[in-house]
């Protein structure tokens, strides 16, 4: 019996890398991709001491051609691919009144909606009906926060957009999987000098995160309690909900504002 191949960007740490160290088994092909060839050899190396069979592409998914020739290396390689997790993903703080930021948000924009779009794209000619596809998206993403406009933003449109292409995909019979997380302990959340209710570690998300994609679970929100909260969030009336965060606007400074989990 076939084991089947995974493909996980932004792979080199954080969720990427524990998502990695999740599916690694002894000869499960896994294409692990990012921008930094140090960081996905520190992956490689935990993946193949579980016996997976590793492959490394150093791209950027804003690269759409580039994406398209690392999937078709690898589909000539393995064949068909089980499960595409698009991972991939940058937060920086920003505000609209600070013209330097255009370029900031630009690239967050860039990365996490558009470079999701590029790898879901890239991949889907060589995943089967029954093969699954992942994007991590994010709370952040369920009401705009102060401070953090591109990042809201960027993981709104990836809840939109994952949304989109499951429907899109039920007559293939691929299942589509928008996972968002809330705090989770890796270096994008390192810089956060606020509390961070609920922080979990990655390995317990990535296993978590796992469960779903194999159940072929449409949505999940890890840890489940800010799944709670943002549900509370999504449905504050707009008076209430800029009254409490108008608070937080106040403080917001440029680059002081991490809400990344990915």
């Amino acid at each position: 019996m076939s084991i089947d191949a995974v493909v996980i960007t932004g792979a080199g740490s954080g969720i990427g890398r524990a998502l990695a160290l999740a599916y690694a088994q002894p000869g499960r092909p896994l294409l692990l991709l990012g921008r930094s060839q140090g960081a996905l050899d520190e992956t490689a190396s935990l993946a193949r001491s579980r016996g997976a069979i590793i492959r490394i592409a150093v791209v950027d998914v804003q690269n759409g051609a580039a994406l398209d020739r690392v999937a078709e290396q690898f589909a000539q390689e393995f064949s068909e691919i089980g499960v595409v997790i698009a991972n991939a993903g940058i937060s920086h703080g920003t505000l609209a009144v600070e013209p330097a930021d255009r370029q900031v948000f630009a690239e967050i924009v860039g990365t996490n909606l558009l470079g999701m779009a590029n790898t879901c794209s890239a991949f889907l000619p060589y995943i089967p009906s029954g093969g699954r596809i992942a994007g991590i998206a994010s709370v952040a993403g369920f009401r705009g926060l102060p401070g953090a406009s591109a990042y809201s933003a960027s993981k709104a449109g990836v809840i939109a957009y994952l949304e989109s292409l499951r429907l899109e995909l039920r007559r293939r019979g691929i299942y589509v999987c928008s996972i968002a997380p809330g705090y989770i302990a890796t270096p994008m959340t390192a810089s956060n000098h606020y509390l961070m209710p609920w922080l979990m570690a990655p390995d317990l998300a990535a296993q978590k995160i796992r469960r779903a994609i194999d159940k072929r679970r449409p949505w999940l929100v890890v840890p489940w309690q800010m799944g709670v909260l943002g549900f509370v969030l999504r449905h504050l009336p707009i008076f209430l909900y800029d009254r409490i965060f108008s608070r937080v606007a106040g403080k917001a400074r440029v680059g002081s504002v991490s809400v990344g989990k990915d």
